[in-house]
């Protein structure tokens, strides 16, 4: 099961949030490397204007983000920015 979750990108579509990197740092300021994943879940979405659902790896905060603003307008702002959808 982990082969798979390492194999599965941990990127956001749209805002671009990524896992990072830090330390574990304990009573004795003892330092570990650990990893800060990011909230990623894979959602379709219904676009009317193009008529077709689309699949993508978003973050939970862009998810809030699609419930305020709309998909269209969030896919408009990403597109302008750059990003392939």
């Amino acid at each position: 099961m982990q082969t798979i979750q390492k194999i599965m990108s941990k990127i956001c579509q749209i805002s671009g949030k990524k896992v990072q990197f830090g330390n574990n740092v304990s009573k004795a300021v003892n330092k570990t490397k650990r990893r800060f994943n990011a909230n990623i879940i894979s959602k379709k979405f219904y676009i009317p204007e193009e008529d077709k659902w689309i699949s993508l790896k978003v973050s939970t905060s862009v998810l809030k983000t699609i419930n305020k603003k709309g998909i269209s307008a969030v896919l408009k702002d990403a597109r302008a920015r750059g990003v392939k959808i």
